[in-house]
């Protein structure tokens, strides 16, 4: 649930997520539930010369178990909650 927590926060925010699939999709942070699926609006390939047909998207919702990194936008990182939330997760409450 920490990451969860975190991504919640970030709705709004410009991010890229990258697929196992190696598609890196570009936009706005719509929405995320628990499982980590994510909503992008706005979206853009990062590589649209190796992805043309994804030229028309401009909305996405992507599953969970698909993402391999999200690339967070450098203002979006606040070192010292992501510290105290990991401690918390580990001590387990």
């Amino acid at each position: 649930m920490l990451f969860f927590s975190y991504f919640k926060e970030l709705v709004g925010k410009e991010v890229i997520v990258e697929l196992k699939n190696d598609l890196a999709i570009s936009g706005i942070l719509h929405s995320v539930d628990q499982y980590l699926n994510i909503k992008l609006e706005n979206t853009r390939v990062v590589d649209d010369t190796k992805y043309p047909h994804m030229l028309s998207v401009k909305n996405c919702f992507i599953r969970g178990s698909v993402v391999r990194y999200v690339q967070l936008p450098p203002d979006g990182v606040d070192v010292d909650i992501l510290h105290d939330a990991t401690r918390r997760e580990a001590r387990g409450g």
